[in-house]
């Protein structure tokens, strides 16, 4: 056999060539921030054309609304104010009754408002009426001082109406050339207001086109730099993860996506040089498995050996025993008898301990099967069985509300026996026993509660009580195998439910067992 030994040297080489080629390509991160650079960029620019042309709309708007139009309207009322003023004088002139002069003062305050009101429109930036105004002024000074307060004062040398008439045709002809001038500014300041918004217009519409290009560039410059090399390197994953470990993962795109696939290029290496050892591994699983199906099979049968085999010789020793004791009763001396007693009490206990390990190894292997049971009826049948126990401890059961659940009945039964008894059998001297059943409801389980006023657990032995042959007392004080609640927890667990312990000693300790079981779905869905 010969070895390639230029093959590992060829191998560094390439991986130096892909090396230096990922460490020409942009990273991710110059592209983004070359990206940001021309996006802030541009949104400055947008940012600045944008304010430009809203400062001139709005300079644009206020030399319209706030300045040109409200002097346009004091213009008018200025002419209103003076023609109200020469009205009042020519009905005094004509009646020469005072109330007809209250038009006329009532004009030269409306006129002073007038005037303050254009000047201040001279003074923001309507400096192009400034010489119509002082003409209006000029003529209305002049018709006042030769027409108006004579004819007012009623002075011997008054001027005629007709002088009036000619004095006051001055005044209206300044006044019409004030509003036609103001008429002028405020069509000016309309054109400057419709430049302005149109200017706005043409400023957003290119803001727009600027940033759809770009956008449209970055979509374009980052499918093709960045989510097609993406999508390629997810391809080329997805055809090793579905079990071609043989093709090999190459990309290109940025330096970051490039080094992603030369790390999945050689996870794909290291995958096929797994593989073997994987499958190496699946086959010593399968033999386990067979293994462990053969001892699953040794040991049923070893239950059928425990449930035949075993328990016929041991009820032939109880049996005669049994006999020997009835029989020779009373003609044996008192050792005798009592080695005879023994004998019959051990053949007994193994006849339970090896029941109840029966039992224990048939939860979940021999069932009668699943179906709707109601546990009040179960607990009923289980007071029942108990009913010697219960009539010897002197004791009482109290059998709460129950629901249905599903379940098996024969291994319910059993668990609810199981618990009463320990109830009864594990009672403080002197102190007749009171065992009670009870549920609740508690989202998509029932809580279901045995507690008796026996001699209690302790807290730390809430865990050691539930292993099998795990006692607390001595046999010769409270007899059983130790299965009890290792069975009930077994059977508990079978049905998809917890048991555990809840109280513990105290002045009146007792021992509360509490354990769930699945509501039925309609029940879980209301």
């Amino acid at each position: 056999m010969t070895v390639d030994l230029t093959r590992p040297p060829r191998r560094r080489a390439l991986r130096s060539r892909r090396s230096e080629e990922s460490g020409r390509r942009w990273p991710l991160s110059r592209m983004f921030a070359v990206g940001a650079s021309l996006a802030a960029l541009i949104a400055l620019t947008a940012i600045a054309l944008g304010a430009t042309a809203l400062w001139r709309l709005a300079d644009a708007r206020a030399g319209l609304v706030d300045v040109a139009s409200p002097a346009l309207v004091s213009a008018q009322q200025l002419s209103v104010a003076l023609v109200d003023q020469e009205t009042g004088v020519r009905g005094f002139d004509l009646t020469d009754r005072a109330e007809f002069l209250e038009p006329y003062w009532n004009g030269i305050g409306a006129q002073d408002a007038a005037v303050v009101a254009l000047e201040a429109a001279v003074d923001r930036g309507l400096e192009e009426i400034a010489p119509d105004l002082d003409a209006v002024r000029a003529a209305e000074e002049r018709w006042r001082t030769e027409y108006a307060q004579p004819v007012i004062e009623a002075r011997a040398d008054a001027p005629t109406p007709e002088t009036g008439r000619v004095l006051f045709d001055e005044v209206r002809a300044a006044t019409r050339g004030l509003v036609a001038n103001l008429e002028v500014q405020r069509g000016e300041a309309y054109d400057r207001m419709h430049d302005a918004a149109a200017f706005l217009v043409g400023t957003g519409v290119a803001i727009a086109a600027v940033l759809a290009s770009f956008l449209v560039a970055a979509g374009i410059g980052l499918g093709r730099g960045v989510l097609r090399p993406v999508s390629e390197l997810a391809v080329k994953v997805r055809e090793v993860v579905s079990g071609d470990v043989q093709r090999p993962v190459r990309v290109g795109g940025p330096r970051e996506i490039s080094e992603l696939g030369e790390d999945v290029e050689a996870m794909r290496r290291h995958i096929l040089r797994d593989l073997d050892d994987a499958q190496a591994v699946n086959r010593r699983l399968d033999e386990q498995a067979q293994e462990l199906a053969r001892s699953n099979q040794d040991l049923e049968q070893f239950a059928y050996v425990a449930s035949h085999d075993l328990q016929e010789p041991l009820r032939k020793v109880s049996s005669f025993c049994q006999l020997l004791q009835r029989r020779y009763s009373g003609q044996l001396d008192e050792r005798a008898d009592q080695y005879i007693a023994f004998a019959v009490d051990g053949a007994q206990r193994m006849q339970r301990l090896i029941n109840d390990l029966l039992a224990f190894s048939r939860v979940g292997r021999t069932t009668e099967g699943f179906r709707k049971v109601d546990l009040g009826e179960l607990a009923a049948a289980a007071v029942a069985q108990l009913e010697s126990a219960r009539e010897e401890a002197g004791g009482e059961l109290v059998v709460g509300e129950l629901p249905t659940v599903t379940g098996d009945p024969g291994l319910l039964q059993a668990l609810l026996a199981n618990l009463l008894g320990n109830g009864l059998k594990f009672r403080r001297e002197d102190v007749p026993p009171v065992v009670r059943i009870e549920a609740r409801r508690d989202g998509d389980h029932w809580e279901i509660t045995v507690a008796d006023n026996g001699i209690g657990i302790e807290p730390e032995y809430g865990e050691k009580i539930f292993v099998i042959f795990q006692r607390l007392h001595g046999r010769e004080v409270y007899p059983g195998t130790g299965i009890g609640l290792a069975l009930a927890k077994k059977i508990v667990e079978f049905h998809g439910g917890r048991i555990g312990l809840v109280s513990g000693s105290g002045p009146d300790p007792g021992t509360t067992i509490r354990f769930t079981l699945p509501a039925l779905p309609e029940e879980a869905d209301a």
